[in-house]
């Protein structure tokens, strides 16, 4: 990956190197240094791959990138799509619910591995539990044996379950979920994944930070990806209408993916042992009914409701999630410039969406 602008996945790489310019984030530390990475050809995974291969060239910090992926071939596909010199890189194939032999020194873990369909949530509950936990405890182990100086664990806002309406929620936050409810199967495994990171800290001095991502977008963003922005920028580059199949009534901040980047590797740096941090840019708050709204007066497409009550569909209750990120701000966290607006985040991601 060079410096100069690519007509393809232009914004993409223009904010791996707006990543690489903060000078919040102490990257010498990752010189002569081994770093692994699960998720890595998720939306943000394959960000955070993107930068170290960046920050190699650039800033010449030596350190070695290892990406654990299901399946070497497609990875590689997936990664040079979006222009990633990959030749630096070392895939190891396998999962993280069976680890691979790994012999080589690991100093730093980013674990992203994770299944984040809300279909799936209803219809391979089991699956999804199994991913989360078992996973994470194998990573653990692992991090134990290697003596790694942080493993950072990708957790999500949906550990706090459904805030009342009008409350900021900072990291004390208790989320309430009903185990009986089978969709709880995503968070209340990630509330388990959470202690099983705390735990390890406490028991074993497994040094291991958590990072509570709200929603996070931008370039990068497959245009078959599931998810309800990227459903919205499908309907644009489509010139389809926007069709909500509920009210729209959540409420929620988002976050634009080099934000998140940066988010992630501040926590892996500056992170206290044993905390969570929240990440989210607090000036997006806004409904799902009013993203919509936005995107459709921006790009002369409808906003209609045809309201949908299959709950396989795996869609959740309403909720008010106002992310409180004063505690990742106190550790050195900014947004690049001053944050983008959703309007912004939105035609950076359509204009990069494949």
């Amino acid at each position: 990956m060079t410096g100069e602008l690519y007509e393809k996945n232009r914004y993409f790489h223009e904010d791996i190197r707006d990543i690489c310019k903060v000078n919040f984030i102490p990257w010498e530390q990752l010189a002569e240094s081994s770093i692994l990475i699960t998720g890595s050809t998720g939306l943000i995974g394959s960000m955070l791959v993107g930068t170290l291969v960046y920050l190699n060239k650039i800033k010449h910090i030596n350190s070695s990138i290892f990406c654990l992926v299901r399946n070497e071939k497609r990875a590689k596909e997936k990664l040079r799509s979006m222009s990633i010199d990959i030749e630096d890189i070392c895939f190891l194939e396998g999962c993280v619910e069976h680890l691979p032999q790994i012999n080589d020194t690991i100093d730093f873990i980013i674990h992203g591995a994770s299944r984040t369909s809300s279909r799936e949530f209803i219809t391979n509950p089991v699956e999804v539990i199994e991913t989360s936990v078992i996973g994470t405890k194998n990573l653990l182990n692992f991090a134990k044996e290697k003596g790694v100086k942080r493993l950072l664990y990708m957790s999500s806002m949906e550990v706090y379950g459904y805030p009342q309406q009008g409350c900021r929620v900072t990291e004390k936050h208790a989320g309430a979920l009903s185990p009986l409810e089978i969709r709880n199967s995503y968070p209340i495994s990630k509330q388990l994944c959470e202690v099983l990171c705390c735990a390890f800290c406490s028991e074993y001095n497994v040094p291991t930070s958590i990072i509570r991502l709200t929603q996070t977008f931008g370039p990068g963003v497959h245009i078959c990806d599931k998810r309800i922005f990227a459903y919205f920028a499908r309907c644009v580059k489509n010139r389809e209408d926007i069709i909500l199949r509920t009210m729209g009534d959540t409420k929620r901040s988002y976050l634009y993916i080099a934000d998140a980047v940066t988010a992630i590797f501040t926590v892996l740096f500056k992170g206290a042992d044993g905390q969570a941090y929240n990440a989210a840019n607090e000036r997006t708050f806004c409904s799902i009914y009013e993203m919509a709204e936005l995107v459709a007066v921006d790009n002369d497409i409808q906003l209609k409701i045809e309201l949908d009550n299959n709950v396989d569909r795996g869609y959740a209750n309403t909720l008010y999630m106002d992310l409180d990120t004063t505690l990742l701000q106190s550790i050195g966290w900014k947004m690049i410039g001053e944050g983008y607006s959703l309007r912004e985040m939105y035609r950076r991601m359509i204009a990069d969406i494949e």
